[in-house]
């Protein structure tokens, strides 16, 4: 009986606790400078970023540095330098946008704050039939705060191409009729990368083999199916395959031009963001392979070394507020996916959550393994990088 009452005490207590924890959270952060890595390869992302650090000073008396990167590695490897250094506190990065690759690494390496992101108290809004407990296959152990979504997607201008190719196989009839006209990023890229993947997953014969790390003794055998197809495809591909443009940015400028028929994103309303701004056709449009487009879900997370924990968890948790969400999913202004299940918001917000998810997506696929990434990417590079 004792007992009995002493856990009801406990289950009672347990939010109050929590509650507790959450304002000394915030009354340590108050004050603090955060240094915020982020990709800053976007004028959407860095305006919406600039937002966020006007409000966490205006609301929370956070100052928030955004250090705009070209490459999440970058940070990757400042991290690990630090690491290697025994520089066990005061971190030069507080919180890091983050997924993949990057994020087994240090997760690997145990150089990031885990058992976290499920204290937010916003997290009570995410939507957890998204895969927000896992990146590539890599349980996140509450050391990534989910932020957005994201699944790979190509662009195409209607009044050029009304009838795009939703296959692998007609993809490659599409490249073969219009000659020099499609392209892809040059890997290691991430969006060219999640090319690469998209197509392994469509083309290969052992597609059990890309849920877990690729095995050096049937690499050759799964992605065998890869190489055939980009072999076939390349000779058709803008400048023969004997270059690629560098980047997705520089895809959509092709497509402007009329030089490409075809772009490539990692987010399903950049579309509709970039005609918006002026900055592709009027008329272009989303879609996708009718089988399924390759997405994840990406995060946050706070180094180990932080200088700024508590600062840093205050930003994760803003970033997954209904306002914060809404905002970024806007197309006109940045149009990134939320990950906020609509269900558990107000009416308003529902509404308004819903009407900014693009109409038509296919599916959504998961990704290979993290581990695939490299050895992809690597062997891309061996097979076409020097031409």
């Amino acid at each position: 009986m004792r007992w009995g009452i002493l856990l009801a005490g406990l289950l009672l207590t347990a939010p109050g606790y929590a509650e507790q924890r959450w304002q000394q959270i915030q009354d340590e952060a108050r004050g603090q400078t955060v240094w915020f890595n982020a990709w800053g390869g976007d004028t959407a992302v860095n305006q919406y970023l600039d937002w966020v650090s006007d409000e966490m000073k205006t609301h929370y008396a956070v100052d928030l540095k955004i250090v705009r990167l070209a490459d999440a590695a970058d940070a990757v490897k400042r991290i690990q330098t630090e690491a290697a250094a025994g520089r066990k506190t005061g971190g030069s990065v507080d919180l890091l946008w983050i997924n993949g690759e990057n994020f087994r690494t240090l997760k690997e390496a145990g150089l990031l704050q885990t058992q976290w992101a499920e204290t937010l108290p916003n997290w009570r809004y995410v939507d957890t039939q998204k895969p927000v407990r896992e990146d590539f296959s890599i349980p996140t152990d509450g050391a990534e705060s989910p932020w957005g979504g994201a699944q790979l997607t190509f662009i195409a201008d209607r009044d050029v191409t009304p009838q795009p190719p939703q296959s692998p196989q007609a993809l490659l009839a599409f490249a073969r009729a219009h000659p020099g006209t499609v392209s892809y990023p040059r890997p290691p890229d991430f969006t060219g990368t999640a090319f690469l993947e998209q197509l392994l997953i469509s083309l290969t014969d052992n597609p059990h083999a890309l849920t877990v790390a690729p095995d050096a003794a049937t690499f050759a055998g799964v992605t065998a199916p890869l190489w055939r197809y980009l072999d076939a495809l390349h000779p058709s591909l803008w400048r023969e395959g004997k270059d690629f443009p560098p980047s997705p940015a520089r895809m959509d400028a092709l497509l402007k031009s009329g030089t490409l028929r075809l772009s490539l994103t990692f987010n399903p309303a950049h579309a509709q963001q970039k005609v918006t701004r002026g900055e592709l056709p009027k008329h272009s449009y989303s879609f996708g392979f009718s089988e399924g487009m390759i997405g994840n879900v990406h995060f946050v997370a706070i180094p180990a070394n932080a200088r700024a924990s508590a600062g840093a968890k205050l930003v994760a948790n803003f970033l997954l507020s209904p306002d914060a969400q809404l905002r970024k999913a806007d197309p006109t202004v940045w149009g990134d996916p939320s990950v906020l299940d609509a269900i558990k918001l107000t009416a308003a917000q529902k509404a308004a959550l819903e009407a900014r998810i693009p109409d038509g997506l296919p599916a959504v696929l998961p990704e290979p393994h993290a581990a695939w990434v490299n050895a992809l990417e690597q062997e891309w590079l061996r097979r076409y990088g020097s031409r």
